[in-house]
């Protein structure tokens, strides 16, 4: 196996670096779309649609660190989060839990999607999987964090999350579909752990 050049390790590297920035930005982007549901205070986002998309086109660690990047910002003053408000003002509120959630979930899916075979049917499948698994643990983070922010009981703290799931599995079905063209036109973008 030839080794790379240093050029060229310094290439890949600007290039994930590249990737992990743009998808940063565009989680950013869809905060700005929200609508707010019910007493919690959560409101409905795209910004989970952005990290599952992002996963699932980068990966493991590339979605992982364009999560995590998305979230850092936002503690240094970047208005990153739902309504546009910086993270560090958001980790004060009850969303907190689903922050966390964000951040576990990007790794999981990313993790999982490199598994995904390379036919397009075996990997709507596992990328759809992918994407239920993410927000499942959006979900019980999320559930963790109205507990402790909101003193609510386990029922009422997983019950708030019920008005979410319709929309929540469109938005995982049109990011596997937008990921599954991507990674259909770029088939290397994706770091795969399986061929067949």
């Amino acid at each position: 196996m030839a080794f790379m050049s240093t050029s060229e390790t310094t290439k890949f590297k600007a290039v994930d670096l590249a990737y992990i920035a743009v998808f940063a930005a565009l989680i950013i982007v869809l905060g700005g779309v929200q609508f707010p549901v019910g007493i919690s205070g959560v409101p409905i986002v795209l910004q989970n649609m952005g990290i599952v998309l992002a996963s699932l086109i980068l990966g493991f660690w590339r979605g992982g660190l364009a999560t995590t990047l998305f979230i850092a910002v936002g503690f240094v003053g970047v208005p990153n989060m739902a309504g546009w408000k910086p993270a560090a003002a958001a980790v004060a509120g009850p969303t907190v839990g689903y922050i966390v959630g964000y951040v576990i979930a990007a790794f999981v899916i990313g993790l999982i999607a490199q598994y995904a075979p390379r036919n397009s049917k075996g990997r709507a499948t596992v990328f759809f999987l992918a994407g239920i698994v993410g927000v499942i643990i959006q979900y019980i983070c999320g559930t963790v964090g109205l507990m402790v922010r909101l003193d609510y009981g386990l029922g009422t703290a997983l019950a708030t999350n019920g008005p979410f799931i319709p929309g929540d599995l469109i938005k995982v079905t049109l990011a596997v579909a937008i990921a599954l063209a991507v990674t259909k036109a770029v088939p290397d973008l994706l770091p795969t752990k399986r061929k067949a």
